[in-house]
């Protein structure tokens, strides 16, 4: 089933999701399992899979010199979401990332999709590599975010790459889309930031889910000029929780948000990672009690690294 189909048949009532990593490469599926299984009792609508893009770095050879090697650390995306539908009987929602892929790579990991039964895909830009300051496309792949949009949408109307193709089957994939309370970091400006959101949403997206946030105005300011721009759509809050003093540094400089001075007072007092890890949770709980007031359509945790804070979290709300 859709996200979408999800949401509307919801009639208002909040839904949850969850979002894992693929294990890295050599470790089994299990790994997500125990991740899974105890948050499953609290039947989420939909699970999302990330996808990341392959790291390329310098190898000495035997003599002297040195050979570029692309490894890709987390395989197996699409699989994944197979196995999860297959397990657990719940849709996924495989990331697709601009990064990494040909657009010919695309339009193949998408017929897979198709092929799987796999309704909803999410269209990303993604990062740049580790060691590139700058996200540049691969060859012959897309630049943008709205440029995937545009590839998934041209698909579900039954139009390939190959104009060969005159009686392609039409795919009719659910596609979502991020949005960003305090504006992607690259973005000159928040109205231009939404503005670029606002383009996705004209080439065919259907929902948008948010970068993390941990000051709920913000998701609620976001949601207010969104509706003043037209963008209709349902927009889902997505949440993490910070459960550490590192944290405080190292989400802002990775994921380019601000950490509410409450919460950062609050986490700088703690003594230990099990009173910082309290402190976050008890924070995770204000914002999902605050978004169900509010009538978040679905609220969707990212649950890397600490699904059980997520757990104590859920077992509180329902």
């Amino acid at each position: 089933m859709k996200v979408t189909e999800h949401i509307k048949q919801a009639k208002g009532k909040t839904l949850f999701s969850f979002e894992i990593l693929p294990p890295v490469k050599g470790k089994s599926i299990d790994s997500i399992f125990k991740v899974l299984d105890p948050l499953m009792e609290y039947k989420p609508s939909f699970i999302n899979v990330t996808y990341h893009r392959s790291e390329q770095f310098f190898k000495r050879k035997t003599d002297g010199t040195f050979d570029m090697v692309d490894i890709r650390k987390r395989p197996g995306t699409v699989g994944i979401c197979a196995a999860l539908m297959n397990h657990y009987k719940v849709d996924a929602v495989p990331h697709l990332i601009c990064g990494g892929f040909s657009k010919d790579e695309t339009e193949n990991a998408l017929i897979d999709l198709n092929f799987l039964g796999i309704d909803n895909v999410l269209a990303l830009r993604g990062d740049p590599p580790k060691n590139e300051k700058y996200f540049q496309p691969d060859m012959n792949g897309h630049h943008y975010a709205i440029d995937l949009v545009q590839q998934i949408e041209k698909l579900n109307r039954g139009i390939y790459i190959e104009d060969e193709i005159a009686d392609g089957v039409n795919t009719d994939f659910c596609i979502g889309v991020a949005g960003y309370p305090e504006k992607h970091y690259e973005s000159p400006n928040p109205d231009l930031d939404l503005m670029f959101l606002k383009n996705k949403i004209d080439a065919g997206a259907d929902y948008v889910t948010t970068q993390m946030f941990f000051d709920n105005e913000k998701y609620h300011r976001f949601v207010a000029k969104c509706r003043e721009s037209s963008i209709n759509v349902p927009i889902i809050p997505g949440l993490k929780p910070i459960t550490s003093k590192k944290q405080l540094s190292g989400i802002p400089s990775i994921f380019h948000v601000d950490i509410p001075n409450d919460l950062a007072m609050e986490m700088m007092k703690c003594k230990n990672e099990k009173d910082a890890e309290k402190v976050g949770e008890e924070w995770l709980l204000h914002q999902t009690r605050d978004l169900i007031k509010s009538g978040a359509p679905v609220i969707h945790f990212y649950t890397l690294g600490k699904p059980h804070v997520i757990d104590n979290v859920m077992k509180q709300i329902l």
